[in-house]
């Protein structure tokens, strides 16, 4: 009888190795497989399997989980003037993660013929809302306009000064629903929106389609809006200021 050669031996052994390492310890058989084969249809629960025992019940498809409305934060009771809203608006809780301190209340008449709301206080505004720049470019706007100042309602829709706001997670939040029941409180004839980031606060699916929230609609009252870039940026690019009051000429026009 022949000795097995000892280089083949170890040869072997180096291969087998390679595979164990490779993470193949298994022997597999190259038999035929109808990989287009229809599918057997699958035992139904009634009919009894093989061996006579039922078949094993297939997993429920999982719920889809259906997304949670947006939090109240107006209560069960909310303000009913706008009087009392305001006074909500400087005291309640839930408004914002740092409390009452340092909130800014919307000022003007009820019913005013025009509604100017920001997202924002102006940074410095303490008593006053827009008692900086801004509000000194939007005085200047409703002189051009022909309107007094005391004759508008200004508000904002966010209590505080809150630079880079994400406007869709405040509406999520629930300031959407606030700012709703803000504007039918208020109950302006018109309302002009200085602020991309407000489409998400009132309705828009694309916070820069400006065109799309022609109107708001109330229980008793149908507001025609106008949405426009933020006094801020009209501050820095004439450009914007051009085509804010070319779209108020037209806007205007259509309200006449």
């Amino acid at each position: 009888m022949t000795a097995a050669d000892p280089d083949l031996a170890r040869e072997m052994a180096a291969h087998r190795e390679w595979w164990r390492l490779a993470g193949v310890d298994l022997d597999f058989a190259d038999d035929a497989t109808a990989w287009l084969a229809e599918p057997e249809p699958a035992a139904s629960a009634s009919d009894p399997g093989e061996d006579g025992d039922r078949p094993p019940a297939r997993p429920s498809e999982p719920a889809i989980e259906e997304k949670a409305p947006p939090p109240d934060l107006l209560g069960d009771s909310p303000p009913e003037t706008l009087t009392a809203f305001r006074e909500w608006w400087m005291s309640a809780p839930g408004l914002d993660a740092i409390g009452p301190r340092g909130r800014v209340p919307p000022r003007g008449p009820a019913e005013a013929g025009l509604m100017v709301l920001v997202v924002h206080p102006e940074e410095g505004d303490r008593e006053r809302l827009l008692a900086g720049p801004q509000g000194r470019l939007l005085e200047a706007i409703l002189a051009a306009m022909g309107i007094a100042s005391q004759d508008i309602y200004v508000a904002s829709a966010l209590p505080r000064f809150m630079p880079m706001a994400d406007c869709t997670a405040e509406a999520q939040r629930g300031m959407a629903q606030v700012l709703s029941h803000h504007i039918q409180l208020a109950a302006p004839q018109r309302i002009v929106a200085f602020g991309a980031g407000l489409g998400a606060l009132m309705g828009a699916h694309d916070k820069n389609d400006y065109g799309n929230l022609p109107n708001i609609h109330h229980k008793h009252s149908t507001n025609p809006v106008l949405m426009s870039e933020d006094l801020e940026s009209l501050m820095a690019m004439p450009k914007l200021k051009a085509r804010f009051w070319r779209r108020w000429m037209e806007w205007s026009a259509k309200q006449a």
